[in-house]
């Protein structure tokens, strides 16, 4: 498997869950850094969506101009950490100002 790079967008199967926690195969957008992802055997990954969300900023992100099949918006929100063996196939690479603003958008939910 190719190295799993901070903002990199990944087809990943979240299964199984409990209760509000986003399923099933989907995109997510990797977080952590490439040296963890590297070495941990795990990232911590946002969800992705393509319905369109009720709650704005900082819960939810539009992912607009990026490389995705589909109008998107980033969970912020449904953050996890996820064994790399559940990651399938990079779907692209998050703009760097997108990333940032997953990120600004995290410390706000968490007090940062």
């Amino acid at each position: 498997m190719a190295a799993i790079l901070r903002g990199d967008v990944i087809w990943a199967d979240l299964n199984p869950t409990i209760g509000h926690e986003r399923s099933g195969r989907r995109p997510v957008l990797i977080l952590s850094s490439d040296v963890f992802n590297d070495r941990s055997g795990t990232v911590i990954a946002v969800a992705i969506t393509s319905q369109e969300p009720r709650a704005g900023f900082p819960l939810t992100l539009s992912l607009e101009n990026e490389e995705l099949p589909k109008r998107s918006w980033v969970k912020i929100n449904q953050i996890r950490t996820l064994s790399v063996q559940r990651m399938g196939e990079r779907i692209t690479r998050l703009s760097p100002e997108n990333l940032a603003r997953v990120v600004a958008g995290l410390n706000e939910i968490i007090g940062g």
